[in-house]
C-alpha cells in the first residue's frame, strides 16, 4: 500500500507543477540586445505570469513573453506597445533614418518592439502579432542579483 500511496503522491505533485506552469506562471531566461537597458545582454532570469494574458489585463509598456511569429518554437522577451485598436508610429529603419509610419493594430493582435530599436526584430520586421502567441507578462527580475526586482511597466510615450 506504501508504494501505491508514494505513486499517487507523485502524481499528484506533478499535476500541480504542470497546472502552475501552464496557467500561472513560469520562470524564463532572456538574453541578446533587444530589450537593452531594461535587460542584459548577457541575460536575465524573469518571473512570468500567465494571468494577465487570460484575463485581458495587458497594457502597453508590460514586458511580455512571446512566441516568435517567425520560428515559433523560439520564446522572444519585448515591451507591448499597442493593443488591437491602438494607433502605432514606429520609426522605420532606426539605423538609417527616421522616416515614421503609423499603423492601427488590426483586431485580435498586438504590436511588440525592443526596448533597444537599433537591434532588435520585431513587430517593425514581422508586423502585427497574434495574441495567441503571448506567453505571459515578465514582472520580477530574479538574475541577476544586482537587477533583482520589480520589472515595472514602462510608460506609454
Amino acid at each position: 500500500m506504501g508504494e501505491w500511496s508514494s505513486f499517487i503522491s507523485i502524481v499528484r505533485n506533478l499535476s500541480l507543477l504542470y497546472v502552475t506552469h501552464k496557467y500561472v506562471g513560469t520562470a524564463a531566461i532572456t538574453y541578446g540586445p533587444s530589450m537593452l537597458p531594461t535587460l542584459n545582454i548577457t541575460g536575465n532570469v524573469l518571473l512570468v505570469e500567465r494571468i494577465s494574458i487570460r484575463t485581458g489585463k495587458l497594457r502597453p509598456g508590460d514586458v511580455v513573453i512571446l512566441r516568435s511569429p517567425q520560428t515559433p518554437r523560439k520564446i522572444i522577451c519585448k515591451r507591448l506597445i499597442g493593443m488591437e485598436g491602438d494607433q502605432v508610429t514606429y520609426v522605420v529603419d532606426p539605423k538609417n533614418s527616421d522616416r515614421c509610419k503609423t499603423i492601427v493594430v488590426p483586431k485580435g493582435h498586438v504590436w511588440v518592439e525592443g526596448d533597444y530599436i537599433y537591434d532588435s526584430k520585431d513587430s517593425r520586421n514581422f508586423g502585427a502579432v497574434p495574441y495567441g502567441l503571448l506567453e505571459g507578462r515578465a514582472f520580477w527580475t530574479l538574475l541577476p542579483r544586482k537587477d533583482f526586482g520589480s520589472l515595472a511597466p514602462k510608460p506609454k510615450s
